[in-house]
């Protein structure tokens, strides 16, 4: 998806020629188309320019709308029709220092001393003292936000939420009667790392968080702006305190999480899934809509519909239930000799 400009400041479109120039690329397509965007290679729309590391046989999945590619020498002649190659050794490394030249998170300044001009607040909602409100921002009838909370530039809030004190949202579309309990931080960026020639970068993260109607996040809990696409949480979702749901992860409806759980980039979690207390889940793993995941699980696979999993590495409950029993009574027998 496009970068939002409601979040994310732009020096403008560059052409594919000043896209190679700052890469270090060298380019297969015109110079002169404008690139107005960047992304994931699988996302990518009109005028975006995506990168790709994977295998030859994956290529297929690049989107055919991107503008341009960066990718490795081997891969030039395995794109889309139409879509220009930028090519250079490091695709990801270089896609991630152009994109952070390019696009800029709104700085804190615009966030205001309190409500920023251009800040849109309804005269029904009420905000207690120390509320920031950054500019652009919209918050609905009837929400009530609590003592020192910051809500960032361009975030929009809708109608009858509860925000808690010291809350910190940015990034960030918010839908009707959703509550944040004190502490909440929502919209921060996600844990993305490239091996750089120094050592770790961070890889910028230029997605968004989107709310649904009716969820409610816990104190103290964090959920992930993504990296290009949306981290989104689906209606009637309930989060638990001291949860982290990372980036680009998609969460259906009525999905209940409790205490100390998280869940990795990219995971998509099916409607009415149940995690227990503590339980884990891997990056890029789907739990299917039903399924229940035991206190402490650790999940590394996909899960499917409907089952209850447990334990480390989990795997169906019953299963592991088995394997637990037989574990202790092999430990009763051998001290009994």
């Amino acid at each position: 998806m496009p970068v939002d400009p409601r979040f994310f400041a732009s020096i403008g479109a560059v052409t594919l020629g000043k896209w190679a120039e700052l890469a270090g690329a060298t380019l297969i397509g015109d110079p002169e188309a404008p690139a107005t965007g960047v992304s994931s290679a699988t996302s990518a729309r009109h005028g975006d320019v995506c990168f790709f590391e994977g295998r030859r046989e994956e290529m297929s999945a690049i989107s055919v709308d991107a503008l341009a590619c960066l990718v490795k020498p081997d891969f030039a002649d395995g794109l889309p029709e139409g879509v220009a190659a930028l090519v250079c050794d490091a695709p990801r490394l270089t896609h991630v220092r152009v994109g952070r030249q390019l696009f800029t998170l709104r700085p804190l300044s615009e966030w205001g001393e309190q409500i920023a001009p251009g800040a849109a607040v309804h005269p029904e909602a009420k905000l207690a003292h120390g509320v920031v409100v950054g500019a652009g921002a919209a918050i609905g009838e009837g929400t009530e936000i609590g003592p020192g909370s910051v809500i960032g530039a361009g975030v929009q809030i809708g109608r009858n939420c509860r925000i808690g004190a010291h809350v910190s949202v940015q990034c960030a579309l918010i839908g009707d009667h959703v509550k944040l309990a004190s502490g909440v931080r929502i919209g921060e960026a996600g844990f993305g790392v490239i091996a750089g020639e120094a050592g770790a970068e961070d890889i910028p993260q230029f997605g968004r968080v989107i709310l649904q109607d009716h969820v409610t996040v816990g104190a103290n809990s964090t959920i992930d702006r993504g990296a290009f696409d949306d981290t989104l949480i689906g209606e009637r979702s309930k989060i638990d305190n001291l949860c982290h749901i990372g980036h680009n992860v998609v969460m259906g409806r009525s999905v209940a999480i409790a205490a100390f759980s998280g869940i990795s980039g990219s995971c998509v979690i099916g409607d009415g899934v149940q995690l227990g207390g503590r339980a884990g889940i891997a990056d890029h793993v789907t739990i299917g809509a039903g399924a229940k995941l035991a206190a402490a699980a650790g999940v590394f696979r996909d899960v499917p519909a409907g089952e209850v999993w447990g334990g480390v590495p989990a795997r169906p409950l019953r299963e592991y239930m088995r394997e637990v029993a037989w574990l202790s009574k092999q430990t009763k027998s051998r001290k009994k000799t």
